[in-house]
């Protein structure tokens, strides 16, 4: 494996010469570690799974920051959130920007502690698994089927790991340790089965009504272990856009999995021949390329502000990206041909948002890229080429 510079790292340097802290969150294994100590080499790093520094910093916190006046790394600070009002302490007294650099796999309980501790402190940036572009960098050419089965955790990549292996590997220690732990679940199979239900809802407009019949448990449940899972980076919700243009739209949202590769797994895809046949391939690629354009704006620190479009009239854009007042459509396609009709929900949307949509977006599975009126038409690998040329 080649080294490779992470499309995040330049916007992660700047922000630690903007802030005395910087808060690295992401998903487990997505190379948040990594990342901070190629970027930092002379920090000292600690990780705070390590019972003996975690027993230090929770018996001792001053004497625990102490040996780190020159600042440091600290690695899944969400198992130690006492320590950020610490650090908070030093940062105000030293006034020294970069002074510390802060990992954590679990969103809820570092937002709440971060917005209390360190708020105006710290840069919050989000590092998920690779994209498709670093991906290109360190191997070769993947088909669009090969980047599902593969998914983009680095591991894969950096060890030539069997994809179903690994994730199979990260569900029974990562997500059925922390994500249960967190939620308390005592039926494991159940648990299982909700992961896999999620999976064959990917790119769907999400019921919990209609999941917690399916699974014999509480709306309440389904709704707290949905809301786990994103906040542990496993799925993400995409929100319709709610803005009437003089038609009822739907007001549910999509939910999406963070690694596509996951999501497959979960779908008892084993093979990268089972992703062409599976009948689920459609919104698999739907979700490849969304959370494509969703990494490729978090690693230039940017909110993602994307969202979908759903009439009750079943007119539908996959992808919806606003810029102040303008609206970008995007149609994601898993064709490799061409055809026109990929453009009907396109010139749909901008007749129906008039001036405030001036282009749009097709990502297809084909090689021939090109421009037909107002919109552009790129294939799925040249998602940030796409996003340059319109934001």
């Amino acid at each position: 494996m080649n080294t490779l510079k992470r499309e995040m790292a330049n916007e992660l340097v700047e922000m630690s010469k903007a802030y005395p802290v910087v808060t690295l969150l992401g998903p487990r294994q997505s190379g948040k570690t990594t990342l901070s100590r190629t970027l930092f080499p002379d920090k000292l790093y600690v990780t705070l799974e390590d019972i003996d520094e975690r027993h230090f910093a929770e018996s001792d916190p001053k004497g625990f920051l102490a040996r780190f006046s020159e600042g440091a790394i600290f690695d899944e600070i969400q198992r130690m959130p006492a320590l950020l009002s610490y650090i908070q302490g030093i940062v105000d007294k030293t006034d020294k920007k970069g002074l510390f650099i802060l990992t954590g796999s679990h969103q809820l309980a570092l937002h709440e502690s971060v917005s209390q501790s360190l708020a105006g402190r710290t840069a919050i940036l989000k590092l998920l698994p690779f994209t498709i572009n670093e991906v290109t960098d360190i191997t070769q050419q993947f088909s669009l089927d090969e980047y599902i089965y593969h998914g983009m955790y680095p591991r894969i990549f950096k060890d030539n790991l069997n994809p179903t292996k690994f994730y199979r590997d990260y569900v029974q220690t990562y997500l059925e340790r922390d994500v249960r732990q967190m939620i308390n679940v005592k039926d494991v199979l159940l648990f299982q089965q909700f992961l896999k239900l999620c999976a064959g809802r990917t790119g769907q407009i999400f019921n919990s009504h209609h999941l917690s019949n399916e699974l014999g448990i509480s709306y309440h449940t389904v709704t707290h272990w949905l809301s786990i899972l994103e906040a542990s980076f496993v799925i993400f919700r995409l929100q319709p856009y709610f803005e009437n243009f003089g038609k009822r739209i739907i007001k549910s949202p999509k939910i999406y999995f963070t690694d596509v590769g996951l999501a497959a797994y979960l779908l008892d895809i084993n093979t990268v021949e089972q992703v062409s046949r599976d009948p689920l391939r459609g919104s698999l690629v739907e979700n490849l390329v969304v959370s494509e354009f969703i990494k490729n704006r978090l690693n230039q620190g940017f909110e993602p502000s994307f969202y979908f479009y759903r009439d009750s009239n079943q007119h539908e854009i996959d992808l919806l990206f606003k810029e102040g007042n303008n609206l970008i459509p995007i149609e994601i396609k898993a064709s490799q041909t061409f055809h026109p009709q990929f453009l009907k929900g396109l010139e749909y949307f901008k007749a129906l948002a008039k001036d405030r949509c001036k282009q749009g977006i097709l990502i297809y599975n084909g090689d021939k890229e090109q421009r037909i009126n107002d919109f552009l038409i790129y294939n799925f690998k040249h998602v940030s080429r796409a996003i340059l040329t319109n934001y």
